[in-house]
This record gives structure tokens, C-alpha cells and sequence, in this order.
């Protein structure tokens, strides 16, 4: 999993190439929401033989079809999130710098993930 903290007025699609810069492996497609639908996005995704599943905007004028099976995988991404939020001092965001506020989100990913393989 890869986290980085952008300001919170900034759009999702702008942290979009802090996240997928790493030296991750390569996923098989991307679930994302309407916030990442940009032609740049797309094309970069395709480029790296990565399959595109983002709802289009109301305003897009080139039509583009989504995998409505493989886009409600991204449900269990939202649960995660809904899970990590449910440590206080991730919803909150009391910390008062960003390596502690990444280093609770590191610690709570780490204790979700422990659990996951537990069960």
C-alpha cells in the first residue's frame, strides 16, 4: 500500500502520479473513482498495459464503458478505508505533523492487515 498526504483542497487525480510513481508491482487494472477520470490518467494507465476501470463524468463528451463486475471490487478499497478510519487518531487527523499523521496510517494499515491474515 502506498500513502502520501496532498492539502485538502487539492483533486484526487493530482496525487494520483505521487502514488503510482513507486516501484510497486504493476497492478492488472485501476479501480478508481469519477475524481480520477482525466484523458492523462487513461492514457498513462494504457501505456503501462493497465486496465482502466473509472466511471466517466457527466461532462465527458468521449463516451467510455466501465466493467460494472470488476469495478465493484473496488468496494472492499472503500471498507478498508471505512476500517482505518475507524482508529481515532486517523479520522481525527490530530497529529500535528504529516510524517506522524502517515506513520499512524502506516501503523493502522499494518494492524489491518495482521488481523485480515488472522482470521
Amino acid at each position: 500500500m502506498r500513502s502520501e498526504i496532498t492539502p485538502g483542497q487539492t483533486s484526487d487525480y493530482l496525487g494520483f502520479d505521487m502514488v503510482m510513481a513507486d516501484n510497486l508491482p504493476e497492478p492488472a487494472a485501476l479501480l478508481a473513482d469519477r475524481g480520477y477520470d482525466a484523458d492523462r490518467i487513461r492514457k498513462t494507465m494504457e501505456k503501462r498495459n493497465i486496465l482502466p476501470q473509472i466511471p466517466m463524468r457527466k461532462s465527458r463528451r468521449m463516451r467510455v464503458g466501465v466493467d460494472h463486475s470488476l469495478y465493484q471490487l473496488r468496494n472492499m478499497v472503500e471498507r478498508c478505508f471505512n476500517k482505518m478510519k475507524n482508529a481515532r487518531r486517523v479520522a481525527t487527523r490530530c497529529d500535528k505533523t504529516a510524517e506522524r499523521f502517515l506513520g499512524i496510517i502506516d501503523i493502522t494499515s499494518i494492524r489491518l492487515w495482521v488481523r485480515h491474515l488472522s482470521t
